[in-house]
């Protein structure tokens, strides 16, 4: 059975995923975020999944909120069966999340409960996980706190960016949602209550700790700096001609060094 499906997304992962869904359902609506200012001539710029919608023809709605009478009520006249919600950026309401039949499903990139939030990803990474995940979940109300429908586990290697994981999930992920859709419309897809313990919170990515701490453990700031390769990316200050100047060094992955052959030579700093 073909379900009538409404798209919510925005990022890459977003675009990746609709050309997947789109073959095999009918996608009556995209929903993503309003076009932003860019590049040099700060002129307005469409979302990855926007574009990919207007190619194929569908319907796009950018609304700032979904919280008003007026878009719920818009949404709701879709009469959609299904809507997928990957990387959107805007709070679903519960009418919103109510309004299909069948529900909201959103793919998410961690081992639920662990790393609920913004930034599964990165904060993964971060903490050192040898694993991860990427799961469909039916939303909820509460902040990623759905039953999971369907889940892929993912190594993470110790020298693993989190670019490289973001592309490894993006790649199952599409298939995963495909399958979940699928045996939605078979009436198979079913689900389990995420459990109690073990819950942690991904926070949004700030500025403050883009900083290489240094005085850190080696293991832990090597974690650090793929956590937040390639972006935000992590940074240190760096002496230029013998004197610190407030210059910065980007880092994207941290590698043992060679060994030194003679140890009394000075090796260069920063801080």
């Amino acid at each position: 059975m073909s379900l009538r499906v409404i798209f919510m997304g925005t990022r890459i992962l977003g675009a990746d995923l609709m050309e997947i869904v789109g073959q095999g359902h009918d996608v009556v609506a995209c929903y993503s975020q309003p076009p932003r200012p860019a590049g040099r001539g700060m002129d307005l710029k469409k979302s990855p999944v926007h574009e990919a919608a207007e190619s194929f023809g569908i319907p796009v709605f950018t609304p700032q909120s979904l919280k008003g009478a007026e878009e719920q009520e818009a949404f709701a006249a879709l009469n959609a069966d299904v809507a997928v919600v990957v990387a959107y950026g805007l709070l679903l309401p519960k009418p919103i999340l109510e309004a299909p039949e069948y529900g909201c499903l959103n793919l998410h990139a961690s081992m639920l409960p662990r790393w609920r939030g913004a930034a599964p990803i990165n904060r993964a990474i971060m903490a050192g996980d040898k694993e991860t995940a990427v799961q469909v979940m039916r939303m909820e109300e509460g902040l990623d706190t759905g039953p999971v429908c369907m889940s892929e586990t993912v190594a993470i290697g110790e020298n693993m960016t989190a670019g490289d994981l973001h592309d490894k999930l993006s790649s199952l992920g599409g298939d995963l949602m495909v399958r979940a859709l699928a045996a939605l419309s078979r009436g198979a897809l079913g689900d389990q209550t995420q459990a109690e313990d073990g819950v942690t919170y991904a926070a949004k990515l700030s500025k403050q700790e883009t900083r290489i701490d240094w005085s850190k453990p080696a293991a832990e700031v090597h974690n650090h700096i793929r956590g937040l390769s390639p972006f935000p990316g992590a940074w240190c200050e760096m002496p230029l001609g013998g004197r610190w100047n407030g210059s910065r060094s980007c880092a994207a992955r941290l590698a043992k060094a060679p060994a030194r052959r003679d140890p009394s030579r000075p090796v260069g700093m920063c801080r």
